[in-house]
């Protein structure tokens, strides 16, 4: 099968045997073979061109699911064979990385004592272009508008919000914010981000009239940043949930429509995940099951 699967592919005899480490000829006998126990012929052979029978096409999807189950089970057996010793590289966010990722590589750790996890941070797209090429095995981040699900396990949607001082107009006059939403300075997320998307879209459709939004590249920053009422942090609620239990922030939750967003993991949509990697989603689905969605005051 794998000969009749690197020839088609190759649309060569010699380069299908280079490719699977054989000879020509016994590439010329496994396809020979081949045919004889089906009894129909899968090639059409036209000096040095290779052309696909119709009954060669139906066996070529059949032969590559089942090499690629093959591969997979191979995969998982030596992930078995050496149970916690595998490497795993993961990237989130940032704002992952400081609130969710540490809980979730203790547990892990506790499970894989052995295990070598590299964790790179950064934004959900550029990582994923990073899963795409083979750089990361799995991502936890945000969902992209008009991705789909393929390779997606979605965790968990939230809805950001305003963070202010307690001293700040909105922090008593829930009311007023809606009309005097041009009147304040907001404290954004870093561009480029698909937060930062989110929110601009946002602020557009509510006129886009007010102030220009200072735009910082840390959650902690924005958060210091409202405290002092320098502005309006947006940031999600259980960014801010130490400051708003111990009253230095004030949460006004943004009415309808919100600006929602959805975290899950990735991984690649060519195999299905690893036993380690598997755990690893399943740790960060209980870690997204124990964050609050949103807060009120």
């Amino acid at each position: 099968m794998r000969a009749f699967v690197a020839v088609v592919e190759e649309g060569s005899f010699t380069l299908a045997a280079r490719r699977i480490f054989v000879t020509q000829s016994a590439v010329s006998h496994s396809l020979r073979t081949l045919e004889e126990q089906l009894s129909c012929r899968l090639l059409d052979r036209t000096g040095k061109r290779v052309a696909v029978t119709a009954e060669g096409e139906l066996l070529l999807r059949r032969c590559k699911r089942v090499i690629f189950e093959l591969e997979q089970a191979s995969r998982d057996l030596d992930g078995l064979r050496r149970w916690g010793q595998t490497r795993i590289r993961i990237g989130a966010p940032h704002s992952l990385c400081h609130f969710l990722i540490p809980s979730v590589l203790r547990e892990f750790r506790d499970c894989f004592p052995r295990c070598e996890p590299v964790i790179e941070a950064g934004d959900t797209t550029v990582l994923l272009d990073r899963l795409a090429g083979a750089d990361l095995d799995l991502v936890v981040g945000l969902k992209p508008r008009g991705r789909g699900d393929e390779g997606y396990r979605p965790m968990f949607k939230d809805r950001l919000a305003f963070v202010v001082s307690p001293f700040h107009p909105w922090a008593g006059d829930h009311s007023s914010v809606l009309s005097t939403i041009n009147d304040h300075q907001f404290i954004i997320y870093a561009k480029a981000t698909e937060t930062h998307r989110l929110i601009e879209d946002w602020l557009e459709q509510k006129g886009g009239r007010g102030k220009k939004p200072l735009v910082l590249g840390d959650m902690q920053a924005i958060k210091e940043m409202a405290k002092l009422g320098i502005g309006v942090g947006i940031v999600a609620p259980w960014v801010a949930a130490r400051e708003i239990a111990d009253g230095s922030l004030k949460v006004v939750n943004i009415n309808e429509p919100g600006i929602e967003r959805e975290w899950g993991v990735f991984h690649s949509p060519k195999r299905e995940p690893s036993l380690v990697e598997e755990a690893f989603i399943g740790l960060c689905e209980m870690a997204f099951a124990a964050m609050p969605s949103s807060l009120t005051e």
